[in-house]
């Protein structure tokens, strides 16, 4: 199944880029990456992540990402909620308690579970559809 991921996650873009359609700026903010999903879904694109996956909260980690299907068909009205109730959790987060300002190792650390978390991902999805 082909995939775009939306990211903000350089180590994500770095080890997908060459081998699926990426969505990517190290600017992108936590929100704007799901915004950018839902724009996705809104062209017709589906959800294949939660995007609260992980047990990271919103307002923890700068660092997101998101796989939407490359193909694109009628609004997918499970999609759409799923991704506006996620806005709406990720801004209670957010806005409640700003992401602190985390060191450089920390936010390796951060990087590394949106990596793991979208990378498991993937790889169930690819074993079960090929």
């Amino acid at each position: 199944m082909k995939k775009i991921i939306i990211t903000n996650n350089p180590l994500v873009y770095e080890n997908y880029k060459d081998k699926m359609e990426i969505m990517y700026s190290a600017t992108y903010t936590y929100l704007e990456v799901l915004s950018n999903a839902r724009n996705k879904i809104h062209e017709g694109h589906r959800l294949l992540t939660h995007p609260l996956s992980g047990s990271v909260k919103p307002n923890e980690t700068p660092y997101k990402s998101v796989a939407v299907t490359i193909e694109k068909g009628s609004l997918d009205m499970e999609s759409l909620m799923i991704i506006e109730e996620s806005i709406e959790t990720a801004k209670k987060f957010i806005f409640g308690k700003k992401t602190p300002r985390w060191t450089e190792k920390i936010l390796e650390d951060f990087r590394l579970i949106d990596f793991y978390l979208i990378k498991g991902a993937i790889e169930s999805m690819d074993q079960f559809h090929g």
